[in-house]
């Protein structure tokens, strides 16, 4: 009998960066209201096509309320880390649609046609919390043996402990919580690997009452938010170690590993140091048999007139970057980093991880400045680059502009808008907007974007086996 292998699956970056490039993107977007369903969007990204930067798809959730955050592929390319792993019949073919409010996780299947996915099955509340004892679902990993759900509640929903709880590849069952030892772990956020060093990290952000109505002042300036990285046993799911970065240094939220599979580092974005309000991102790094994260890259906050500011910051005088979201390309050449808070998304060449230096940076949007999309010059942006995806190639980098409900109407009390903006990447070093390519307003129906997902997988979908 044959064996047959989903063709994006890929065994190495230089296969992924390789492949055909990318003719959909698939985005999440939410009514803050929860007055409309939210709806997974399906944009259209071949430049040869007549659709080329509009929304061409719509499958609207049963529910409502759900308020769709990070989300991802039922499989990938870890299919391969595993001897033996059975990859015949396994395919990149269903998205996990986790709901942060309501702790449902939607599966849609994008066959057979990609352009309209159709919902399958809706993971429910209950059985997350009988069968791993979480809530509050908030990142979905494909791993080598399963599908790893991190959240951020326990079983009642709140305090936690928060953890990763595993479900099946094909069934999407929720077979059990992932964590057998978590030592000191409490506060949970996102989570990745080294497959081939057998190490899982994870990061911190808070329990979901200390981030469901915005932030807490009180817990931030008390430095009460997460300030660590956890380094686990893979397979065994032990807590092996912990690397604090300091208290100050507020929300250690995204996880961005070299792809390179025999590498041992990585990047961690941080949101805000309560000395400066600057944001951050840290390096970590196998040394001496031990894990360890150094600052990298700092990022000052901008001065601003009181007056500009939501009342949030108007004490401060100023605009943190607030940094919600990094990704490292395929090549494992350039970081991205956005500046929620300033609208900017800045490039880094990371040729030398330990020396990160700046290639590239555009302004979309921000709490003060505004700045417009080129393709309508006389119009402000509200939000700013949030979440941020590269494609495999690393040419195209898509960003869109909703943090969380109850964040965006903190820092962006008059309106937060939708859109979903790309840019071009010049692998020399170097940003553009594309300005033809910029869906947004009532294309979403009302909803606000969250983050994108690319067809056949992108930079942060993806972690593999060989290095060639």
């Amino acid at each position: 009998m044959s064996v047959t292998t989903d063709p994006t699956f890929y065994r190495s970056p230089v296969e992924a960066i390789a492949a055909p490039p990318e003719r959909l993107a698939y985005l999440v977007v939410f009514d803050r209201s929860g007055a409309s369903p939210d709806a997974l969007a399906v944009v259209d990204t071949d430049p040869e096509s007549a659709d080329h930067g509009r929304v061409v798809g719509w499958s609207e959730l049963p529910t409502r309320g759900d308020e769709l955050h990070h989300f991802g592929w039922n499989a990938c390319s870890s299919a391969f880390a595993h001897a033996g792993h059975h990859t015949d019949g396994l395919q990149r073919r269903y998205l996990l649609l986790p709901g942060l409010r309501s702790s449902n996780v939607h599966v849609y299947d994008t066959q057979p046609d990609p352009r309209q996915p159709r919902l399958v099955r809706t993971i429910g509340a209950e059985e997350l919390a009988a069968n791993a004892g979480y809530s509050r679902p908030h990142t979905l990993h494909c791993g080598p043996d399963g599908i790893y759900l991190s959240c951020l509640g326990g079983v009642d929903g709140d305090e936690g402990p928060g953890g990763i709880a595993v479900l099946d590849h094909d069934t999407f069952d929720v077979l059990r919580a992932w964590e057998t030892d978590r030592g000191p772990q409490r506060l949970a956020y996102d989570a990745w690997w080294h497959l081939n060093q057998n190490t899982l990290i994870t990061s911190e952000w808070g329990t979901p009452s200390m981030i469901e109505d915005g932030v807490v002042p009180e817990l931030l300036l008390g430095n009460e938010y997460g300030h660590a990285l956890h380094f686990w046993d893979l397979a065994e799911g032990r807590h092996e170690q912990r690397v604090d970065l300091g208290p100050q240094h507020q929300m250690v939220l995204e996880l961005r590993p070299s792809h390179d599979p025999n590498a041992t580092w990585g990047f961690a974005g941080v949101v805000i140091s309560t000395e400066d309000l600057s944001a951050s991102v840290w390096r970590w790094h196998r040394e001496d048999g031990e894990w360890t994260a150094e600052k990298v890259i700092s990022i000052p906050a901008e001065p601003a007139p009181a007056e500009e500011l939501p009342p949030a910051l108007q004490p401060f005088g100023a605009v943190p970057p607030l940094v919600t979201d990094i990704n490292l390309s395929v090549d494992d050449r350039f970081l991205y980093v956005s500046c929620w808070g300033t609208g900017e998304l800045k490039q880094y060449d990371v040729s030398d991880p330990a020396d990160p230096r700046e290639t590239g940076s555009v302004r979309l949007g921000g709490i003060v400045r505004r700045a417009p999309h080129p393709s309508a010059p006389e119009e402000p942006l509200a939000g700013g680059p949030q979440m941020v995806e590269v494609s495999r190639d690393g040419s195209r980098v898509y960003v869109t502009n909703s943090l969380y409900g109850s964040w965006d109407d903190q820092f962006y009390p008059d309106g937060v808008g939708a859109w979903f903006a790309k840019l071009d990447a010049d692998q020399r070093g170097g940003l553009r907007v594309d300005e033809g390519f910029f869906p947004s307003g009532e294309e979403f129906r009302g909803r606000r974007v969250h983050q994108v997902r690319l067809q056949g997988g992108d930079a942060s979908s993806d972690s593999y086996c060989h290095a060639r």
